[in-house]
């Protein structure tokens, strides 16, 4: 079973239709047993940090990923879903969830021709292989709207970076967890392929 965590944070049905496009059957669920028995959760969102923690926290949401994540459920966060799983937000400075070292700041453009949030279409260069990102091409865009990024401690866990102004980390993973800060389920033909190889992986890296 695969589930898509429903935390308040929206985004929800597009993930879900993106799964339906490519045969998979997701669920939506705020219901952390159920989290806890996924076989593969996806765990979306956009909006703000600060309540996004609150909102999990209130659920339990929060303690079922983390024990799926140290069961080693294969988990893939999308934007905020990814950006909380880091150890602490610079949007609201807030503790998040910790599952990844690292942090998670916000543009500080020096380029006043570049505006805040980075919103659209960007190619993504890959700097290490990963089972999700197995198809990737030079050249192929993913479609973003974001403020912060995520900054992770360990550069080990970097599998992909986009340029805007400089350049940021937009794919990450340890273990289990892969995130990306782009949106696959906006992102047509790519990011289709990017969840089908999501529903695909076992959560080991090679």
């Amino acid at each position: 079973m695969t589930v898509i965590v429903d935390y308040d944070a929206g985004n929800l049905r597009s993930v879900q239709r993106a799964c339906s496009e490519i045969g998979v059957d997701a669920a939506i669920t705020s219901d952390p047993s159920r989290i806890r028995q996924a076989d593969r959760i996806i765990f979306p969102g956009v909006g703000h940090a600060g309540a996004a923690m609150r909102s999990i926290q209130s659920r339990g949401i929060d303690l079922a990923l983390l024990e799926a994540f140290a069961e080693g459920t294969p988990i893939l966060g999308i934007c905020i879903g990814l950006q909380i799983s880091l150890d602490r937000s610079e949007e609201g400075d807030v503790e998040t969830l910790g599952l990844i070292p690292g942090h998670v700041r916000r543009f500080n453009m020096q380029n006043t021709d570049l505006k805040v949030p980075h919103m659209g279409w960007n190619d993504v260069q890959v700097a290490k292989p990963h089972p999700i990102l197995e198809h990737l091409k030079p050249g192929d865009e993913f479609y973003f709207v974001h403020a912060y990024y995520p900054d992770p401690a360990n550069e080990a866990c970097v599998y992909a970076s986009a340029d805007y102004e400089s350049t940021f980390c937009c794919a990450l993973g340890l273990r289990n967890f892969f995130g990306t800060q782009f949106h696959p389920e906006k992102s047509g033909r790519v990011g289709l392929e990017l969840i089908r190889n999501f529903t695909a992986w076992d959560g080991t890296v090679a």
